[in-house]
């Protein structure tokens, strides 16, 4: 799993919203580009500027399935839990069978967590590991989840497979 530094991305993302301003001047209705410009601000941690951009592209296109994970996103980042699970959920609606469903999964498990619902979590963290099994993250909260209801036999495996995806360097054992 490659890491990117952020002050390496900064040029590249710098670049990308020049590129989709300009694409945005061009077609100021086009639902792609919005969506974009929302993935390059919530790039640049303006999440609050991003949520009205995948806004206009939902506004746009409602069948955008893709805006209403970053969306859902930039709800979770500026604490408006309560609306990410309903926007989840359309996401699955419009698009049940697109390969990256885990991720809605993901959402969904990491807002019950955050809710202190870890039964509900544990469901849908269970649902996103089947559906993502290369991806470390829904196993590092389902790890998480586990420990919460004392479950640490099954805490630990799932935190040892998130490490052997490669998500090592976020879940290291602390130094002795």
């Amino acid at each position: 799993m490659g890491l990117t530094d952020p002050a390496s991305a900064a040029p590249d993302i710098a670049r990308a919203e020049k590129l989709v301003d300009r694409a945005l001047a061009a077609s100021p209705r086009h639902a792609f580009a919005h969506f974009v410009k929302g993935h390059v601000l919530r790039a640049q941690n303006r999440v609050d500027e991003a949520i009205p951009e995948y806004e206009a592209a939902l506004g746009l296109n409602p069948n955008l399935a893709v805006a209403l994970l970053g969306l859902a996103w930039c709800k979770l980042y500026t604490g408006s839990i309560e609306g990410v699970i309903p926007i989840e959920e359309q996401a699955i609606r419009l698009s049940p069978r697109d390969p990256s469903i885990g991720f809605c999964f993901h959402m969904i498990g990491t807002v019950h967590l955050l809710q202190s619902r870890t039964d509900e979590a544990i469901v849908w963290f269970e649902k996103a590991r089947s559906a993502i099994p290369t991806q470390p993250f829904p196993r590092s909260r389902l790890a998480s989840a586990y420990a919460l209801k004392g479950e640490t036999g099954r805490a630990a495996a799932e935190l040892a497979e998130a490490r052997r995806l490669g998500a090592e360097i976020f879940f290291r054992a602390s130094p002795a």
